[in-house]
């Protein structure tokens, strides 16, 4: 267009920086957008809007924020839509304060906020678990003469959920039809995984029943929750059920659905039909994921079946799916266990290499593997390693190590082991105690054994 002088303006422009937020070229839409302000044009509040977001998308708040602050300094109008990216962006990283402080900028502004400003600071607090605060902002809204609306009262209730009070929810489902706003298939879906999350699964079911009554058509998501549920509570079959049904009800299961399925099925070892269902997401064109591989390579090492472990992870590899931290742990656990240690290590500086940041699980893991195996010195190093790098050890890390001085019949630095444990404000279990008390007992210190006897007694282990 230039070369052939054909004149631009402020839509083919505002176009342009359209493009580069979309490709995450935020330096050329602001390049753009000086060159806008060059050529005498006026921005728009499509431009800057198109700006904000681009730079929210981006995970880039701070930058948004100040970009806001400068454009409202030098006179430019921003909208709702403005306010309600910014307000979403802030939500979205966790800084429900500094939304906060937006929608009081707001209020004094000409721009009145909305139901959906309102709403994804009420989802945002029920999220952080601060529910008082999300219901003093939405009592807050009604006062102003802002209607809540569906997805207000999906996130009161979601909120509630989170926090157990599922009683309240009901209440405020309750409170939904009073005032003519139909429940939809999320809120029913909210409150069903809430029931379930509490072992309270016939009354999901329940909630289940009232939506389909309602003519309410339950989602992937619904059934999935619900086949989730049973399988906390033990009841396979019951899952099994849900999972059959899905077809009756229109529901296609898609990749959460058969890794709930599979991840259910092998914890209730019945590897052998959750690997038949891995196969049927194959012909189904059901992709798997890594965590779809994770559950089931964790229910065949359980198993034993070891060969089918490696076979899997090859078929990971090939499919381009990445092995996450949870890979990591689940065949470390299966090398350390079958006293394959130098495999352990390889693989442990191999998953390093790739990306996969350990953490102190993963570093136990591998403590406790050499411990067992009479690699106490390895084992030591490897515990230095995690104290210089500054991780906060938990009962398990001390547990396995003073396991290991045991072994070796170093009862002294047991002790020791145990007293920095304390002093770094973890505090020993059951099996710590029984690991030292057993020790002091067969070496003849009984004193020592009564005195950390007692100790149990009065920290209520026993």
């Amino acid at each position: 267009m230039q070369l052939r002088r054909i004149p631009t303006d402020i839509v083919n422009l505002n176009i342009l920086i359209n493009c580069y937020c979309h490709l995450s070229h935020l330096n050329f839409a602001f390049s753009v957008f000086a060159n806008i302000l060059k050529l005498g044009f006026q921005p728009t509040t499509i431009t800057i809007n198109t700006l904000i977001r681009g730079l929210c998308n981006n995970g880039k708040i701070k930058d948004a924020l100040h970009f806001h602050d400068d454009v409202i300094a030098n006179g430019f109008q921003l909208d709702h839509f403005s306010y309600g990216t910014l307000i979403g962006g802030l939500c979205k990283i966790g800084e429900t304060k500094a939304a906060l402080q937006v929608l009081k900028k707001i209020e004094v502004s000409s721009v009145k906020p909305d139901v959906i400003m309102y709403s994804t600071i009420i989802d945002s607090l029920g999220k952080d678990k601060l529910v008082d605060d999300a219901f003093d902002l939405y009592s807050e809204m009604i006062v102003k003469g802002i209607s809540p609306d569906i997805i207000t009262y999906s996130t009161l209730v979601n909120s509630l959920c989170i926090v157990g009070q599922l009683k309240e929810a009901v209440g405020l489902l309750n409170e939904m039809s009073l005032k003519n706003i139909s429940p939809n298939v999320r809120t029913f879906s909210t409150l069903i995984d809430g029931f379930c999350k509490e072992g309270e699964v016939e009354k999901a079911r329940s909630v289940l029943a009232v939506m389909i009554k309602q003519g309410v058509k339950p989602n992937v998501i619904t059934c999935t929750t619900l086949m989730d549920g049973y399988f906390l509570v033990k009841k396979v079959n019951k899952a099994k059920h849900i999972f059959n049904s899905f077809v009756r009800r229109g529901v296609k299961p898609n990749t959460h659905s058969y890794t709930v399925m599979i991840d259910g099925l092998c914890k209730s070892r019945m590897v052998d039909e959750a690997v038949n269902l891995f196969k049927e997401m194959h012909l189904k064109n059901t992709a798997p994921d890594t965590i779809t591989y994770n559950s089931l390579i964790d229910g065949l090492r359980k198993s034993g079946r070891i060969c089918d472990v490696w076979d899997l992870i090859d078929e990971m590899h090939v499919r381009g799916l990445p092995a996450d931290v949870f890979t990591c742990h689940i065949l470390l656990d299966a090398l350390c266990k079958s006293h394959k240690l130098d495999m352990a290590i390889a693989l442990f500086t191999k998953f390093k290499h790739q990306g996969i940041q350990p953490n102190v699980y993963t570093y136990t893991i591998l403590i406790d593997g050499l411990c067992k195996c009479g690699r106490l010195k390895d084992a030591q190093e490897v515990f230095r390693i995690l104290l210089s790098n500054g991780y906060h050890l938990n009962v398990t890390s001390y547990t396995a190590m003073i396991n290991g001085f045991r072994k070796e019949g170093l009862i002294d630095e047991a002790l020791t082991s145990l007293s920095e444990m304390k002093d770094n404000s973890c505090i020993p279990n059951v099996v710590t105690y029984e690991i030292i008390i057993r020790a002091l007992f067969k070496t003849g210190k009984n004193d020592m054994a009564v005195k950390l006897l007692r100790e149990m007694i009065d920290k209520g282990l026993m």
